[in-house]
């Protein structure tokens, strides 16, 4: 069911819109406690979205952060390309991900290890992410969050 707050907008990039602000999730992991922000903007005259994503790991507060930018490429689809505090950058396109959600918004990339995809779908109050990897069975989702839209003070 579609979530009243998962409402595209105009043009090729309006599939962003729900998404569009600043956006907190805090969960537990396998390093320990997990908080990570990502806030998603129109750049670059609306013709880019850009994602800026911050990661505290564990109790030593270990950081990790992505910026990524989301548009058209030379084929006139919506591709991604992606770098990391890491040092490592992907790229990739929009794709689908009807199993997560018919509305999800789905990126696909072909990376070191195989193929990758990032999913974001609606849920009543926010938004659902995970990555997963490809395997002969299907997805293997090894990353989920649930997040909460940034309140402004």
């Amino acid at each position: 069911m579609l979530d009243a707050n998962w409402k595209k907008g105009r043009g090729k990039l309006g599939i962003f819109a729900p998404l569009m602000g600043t956006w907190t999730c805090e969960t537990e992991s396998e390093l320990g406690a997990v908080s990570c922000t990502r806030c998603f903007e129109a750049v670059l005259d609306r013709k880019f979205v850009r994602l800026e994503a911050n990661w505290l790991i564990g109790q030593d507060g270990r950081r990790y952060d992505e910026f990524c930018l989301f548009g058209t490429g030379g084929d006139k689809q919506i591709h991604f390309w992606s770098f990391n505090s890491d040092g490592k950058r992907s790229e990739g396109w929009l794709s689908a991900a009807p199993d997560i959600h018919p509305e999800a918004l789905c990126f696909e990339a072909d990376m070191d290890a195989g193929r990758a995809r990032q999913v974001y779908w609606p849920e009543a109050d926010g938004f659902g992410w995970a990555v997963e990897s490809r395997t002969k069975r299907g997805w293997n989702r090894f990353v989920e969050h649930q997040y909460r839209r940034q309140e402004t003070r």
